[in-house]
């Protein structure tokens, strides 16, 4: 990966909806080249997908909640169970397996708090294996980006 692809990247992460022909006009190139640098970024999984990004609280998403999930035990059967069970929770937007005193910590995204305990009840508490979880509400967002610096 040369400047030029790194520079591709800064401008596509910026916005996809460039035209190769825009693209080209800002990095000096040929509109061929371009399209040609894209496809092997992509070939090489540099670039992985491609997405639009929604504003959550346009659609009623915007109670965000980070809860700390601890299992019962630390067994291959229990964390492959929970995470089998856990992607297919439409209110988790991210789930990470961590180190500390927890080990999972999920971005959940909901309407308000009394969506979020209907969550709690009747999805995320009847998943098996679960030995305790804590809250943390977001009061407000200081950083929120996808773009990575190269």
């Amino acid at each position: 990966m040369d400047a030029i692809d790194k520079k591709l990247l800064q401008l596509l992460q910026a916005d996809t909806k460039k035209t190769t022909k825009e693209l080209s006009l800002k990095l000096n190139l040929s509109v061929t080249a371009v399209y040609e640098r894209i496809k092997k970024l992509e070939r090489e999984g540099i670039i992985d997908k491609y997405v639009v990004l929604l504003n959550r609280n346009k659609i009623n998403k915007g109670f965000v909640v980070f809860c700390h999930l601890k299992l019962l035990q630390h067994t291959k059967e229990f964390i492959n169970q929970f995470e089998k069970e856990v992607v297919k929770l439409d209110e988790v937007l991210e789930c990470f397996h961590v180190s500390g005193d927890y080990d999972y910590i999920l971005k959940i995204c909901v309407k308000d708090m009394e969506e979020y305990r209907e969550f709690m009840v009747t999805k995320l508490t009847t998943l098996q294996h679960i030995g305790s979880t804590h809250s943390t509400f977001m009061i407000g967002e200081v950083k929120n980006t996808t773009s990575f610096t190269l």
